[in-house]
């Protein structure tokens, strides 16, 4: 019945319960047919409320002013003039930059035309370095003609080449070509090339923000003339200096914030430096050394608040009001303006796409690094990640993260073997600036210990609990939420997560209780029908509510660390569900360390999932593994309790994840062999970990070209097996552990061109390493443990030319003498490796676990 019907039926049964029931029937009809819409309409508010703040934030930063308050239009844009203009006494920390910089220019032998890049987030010296470095009287005489050009996010080519002539001739006192004010751009540009064409030049671009155009135009302005000629830039965005490579050789250097040390006195110079000489009063060390901790080595936040100090009291009072209201002063103290705007200015000129990206770091606590993994599924819950053909919502995530990455607004935190970032963060001060926005923009509201008062504003979405306040938790089923985040809260959860945390959240679409207080999941999490993102990690949860299956927009679940062992049936009517992560380190499994789940028959319906980490295989057997045949979009597996009979089975499903990325297998005993001979071919896969033991390699590892991790564990193998894995042309790390291999000998033949990490680990009959000449080329660290037989170094060590790190742990007495600085006849083949470090086993009982450490740099080593 419609709702044109319902109506009807309700005038002519006014007073009846038929009439009643039908309205209401008609009433949930057309809210279920306005729903979408209105879901559509909230999303495209938020993205107007974007705009709007962005075109208001512009307005201020820029100055724009109407036409009745000028005749024109002035841009202002954030002073740059200070970093322009700073004595070379007041530089701090960039030594060792400047030198390498200078070296790039003046020392080499290239002819062509090159380029240096000078990348970092905005505030951390680009322009102070660059203009130091362009002042040096090396640099002046290398060169024919210099100039520094200013470019900033509003330039034209014409302006740019114009001054960059002009400078020219007050350098070389040349005279001006005639008319220049008066040339176009076309003009302009052939006057420049005549003009360098026989010169040895340098120019510096400084704060370049586009991508393409600015290179592709004004390089048609400095041509190539083969004199050695050099180009610098600066810029916030690692994409601008990689794009410039397309036509010039570029060197680039990261510019990294400034040691603890030297921002320690680059703040004593700025806030001390009239009153005590540039030396912090005793009484000041603490909160002095708290304020430098929150500038993160950030010179131009050092150097504002520094400079906000000087000229305030010096007391301890003043100094502890100054570190406790930062935030409020960023925004109000003239002082700190300038730091204020040029932080801004990277959010601004962001893509829209990306600024609820970046936004999104403001929900997690300050100085938190945030797994990578878990941001990308959030962003993707959230709807942030837009659907590109040819490619999947992860990828998308990936490389909106990269480019937070390259415009130096996100931190790496940790990186994987690959070079991948794994874990990541915001500088304290961008996080403040992005707090503020947050807070305009109703993104997110955020509670902690200095903020858990009572809230009462309906329109909050999304709410961030950083705070053990019990009122607060009362309070959560107030707001009709659409993303709940639980960090450090340390009471427990369990007392409020009930039927009324619910009730006013129907349309809850991301819930994060990662680390929280809670053992057990309620019954009625399934009426959260658009839940996409749900996080029990690390929580005391043993089981989930069948209710769970009725979660049907469900993307994430995330129960690594849980005390969950096996899943509900209901759990496979998860048709979206798209990670699935199982695997737990706290309860044991003596052949890899952590243990899986068991899963139930029927989840080969999942059919869009990527990841399932780990299943216990032997609970199911060839049923379950035949259901795995299904799962084709797969890109990550693991396997636990794998049984030699599964062998045939189990390569027929694995052969049909033609994306496969990463594959875990582990047998259910040390002893039990795993038969994987007959796969044909996995092209995409990256990641291999095989533990358990093998009769051979299997014949299709050597011709995984996409590998490059590999990691093989009681395995038992009787050949060496370097001669097979020698030409894996992208293998950047190997791990040959327990007992993986029995033979006497390794021999790192000619190969391994990419390999820069070796563990060789529990190799018990292992009694001699040799290295080709040639092999290993890459090899930046070895760590060799509990190696009984090894009693030596390797005495080809010294032809790893870029070994860096060197860890030997529990290895015998005899091979500790053979590396001892202070003695020994063949010091001399590890007098290259940076770092020596020496783990060993104290007293004579060799089941103890206490162990020595030692680490140490050669003596030859600078």
């Amino acid at each position: 019945m419609d709702v044109v019907n319902a109506t009807h039926h309700h005038d002519l049964h006014d007073d009846g319960y038929i009439g009643k029931f039908q309205s209401v029937i008609g009433l949930m009809k057309l809210k279920t047919l306005t729903l979408k819409p209105r879901h559509r309409i909230a999303n495209e508010i938020q993205e107007i409320k974007l705009r709007i703040y962005g075109i208001k934030e512009r307005i201020e930063r820029y100055n724009f002013q109407s036409s009745e308050q000028q005749e024109g239009l002035s841009i202002k844009y954030p002073d740059r003039l200070g970093s322009l203009f700073v004595d070379e006494g007041e530089i701090v920390g960039f030594e060792k930059p400047k030198d390498e910089i200078v070296g790039w220019l003046v020392d080499g032998e290239e002819k062509s035309r090159c380029g240096i890049s000078v990348v970092g987030m905005g505030g951390v010296g680009k322009t102070t370095l660059t203009k130091n470095v362009f002042d040096d009287q090396q640099v002046k005489g290398c060169f024919d003609c210099r100039a520094f050009l200013v470019v900033s996010q509003s330039y034209s080519v014409e302006a740019l080449v114009r001054n960059m002539m002009m400078q020219f001739s007050e350098e070389t006192k040349e005279p001006l070509p005639q008319g220049i004010n008066m040339m176009d751009t076309t003009t302009l540009i052939t006057v420049a090339r005549s003009y360098l064409q026989s010169k040895r030049y340098v120019i510096y671009f400084d704060d370049v923000w586009k991508v393409d155009y600015f290179w592709d135009e004004i390089q048609l302005a400095i041509p190539d003339n083969k004199k050695g000629s050099r180009i610098m830039i600066t810029t916030r965005n690692l994409d601008v200096a990689n794009y410039c490579r397309k036509d010039s050789r570029v060197q680039v250097h990261k510019l990294q914030p400034l040691p603890p040390n030297k921002a320690w006195e680059l703040f004593c110079n700025k806030a001390f430096r009239f009153d005590f000489d540039g030396i912090c009063p005793s009484e000041l060390k603490d909160i002095s050394d708290e304020i430098v901790q929150k500038c993160e080595g950030l010179p131009l936040a050092i150097v504002a608040i520094g400079g906000l100090l000087s000229t305030k009291d010096k007391t301890v009072s003043e100094c502890k009001k100054l570190c406790q209201n930062l935030s409020s002063e960023l925004d109000r103290n003239p002082h700190l303006a300038n730091l204020t705007r040029i932080l801004g200015m990277s959010y601004d000129d962001l893509p829209h796409y990306l600024k609820s990206c970046i936004l999104y770091f403001g929900i997690y606590p300050e100085d938190y690094s945030i797994r990578s993994s878990r941001l990308i599924r959030q962003w993707i819950a959230e709807g942030f990640v837009k659907h590109e053909v040819g490619k999947s919502l992860e990828e998308g995530g990936e490389e909106y993260l990269t480019e937070l990455i390259h415009r130096s607004l996100v931190q790496v935190s940790c990186v994987h073997y690959d070079g991948t970032a794994t874990s990541c963060r915001i500088h304290d001060l961008l996080r403040e600036m992005i707090m503020r926005k947050m807070k305009d923009l109703s993104f997110c509201h955020v509670v902690d210990e200095d903020n858990h008062e009572q809230i009462s504003d309906v329109t909050i979405r999304r709410l961030a609990i950083k705070t053990s306040s019990n009122n607060m938790l009362r309070s959560i089923e107030n707001f009709p939420l659409r993303s709940l985040y639980i960090f450090d809260v340390l009471i427990k959860f369990s007392d409020y997560f009930g039927s009324k945390f619910f009730a006013k959240s129907k349309l809850l679409k991301v819930l994060d209780l990662e680390g929280a207080l809670l053992d057990y999941v309620p019954d009625d999490i399934g009426n959260r029908f658009h839940l996409k993102y749900l996080s029990l990690r690390y929580t005391n949860v043993k089981n989930l509510p069948k209710s769970i299956g009725k979660l049907q927009n469900l993307e994430t679940l995330d129960l690594k660390g849980t005390l969950i062992r096996e899943l509900p049936s209901e759990i496979n009517k998860l048709t979206k569900l798209r990670h699935l992560l199982v695997y737990n380190r706290r309860t044991y499994s003596s052949i890899s360390g952590e243990s899986g789940v068991r899963m139930m028959e029927g989840f080969g319906g999942m059919i869009v999932l990527q990841k399932l980490y780990h299943v216990e295989v032997d609970h199911g057997g060839l049923n379950l593994i035949a259901e795995l045949k299904k799962l084709k979009q797969l890109r990550k597996l693991g396997l636990k309790n794998v049984k030699r009979e599964y062998g045939n089975a189990l390569c027929e499903s694995i052969e049909e994840m033609e994306f496969l990325e990463s594959l875990h297998i582990s047998a259910i005993s040390e002893n039990e062999v795993i038969d994987l001979q007959f796969i044909s071919s996995l092209p995409q896969l990256r990641q291999l970990h095989l533990f358990g033991c093998l009769e051979k390699l299997p014949n299709w590892v050597p011709r995984l070209d996409q590998l490059v991790r590999l990691s093989i564990r009681f395995s038992k193998l009787k050949d060496d097996p370097l001669k097979l894995l020698k030409d894996l042309p992208n293998l950047l790390c190997l791990a040959m552990v327990c007992d993986a291999y029995d033979g006497e000998m390794l021999h790192f033949q000619v190969g391994f061109k990419k390999l820069n990490k070796l563990y060789l680990v529990q190799l018990n009959n292992l009694n001699s390493i040799l290295i080709d000449n040639e092999a290993l080329p890459a090899l930046k660290l070895i760590e060799m443990a509990h190696l009984p037989k090894l009693k030596e170094i390797p005495p080809d060590i010294h032809l790893l030319k870029n070994l860096e790190t060197l860890r030997l742990i529990d290895t015998p007495h005899e091979f500790h003498q053979s590396i001892d600085p202070n003695g020994g006849s063949k010091n001399w083949v590890i007098e290259h490796v940076q770092m020596v470090t020496i783990v060993e086993r104290v007293g004579p009982n060799p089941n103890s676990f206490d162990f020595s450490y030692r680490t140490f740099r050669h003596p030859k080593v600078t």
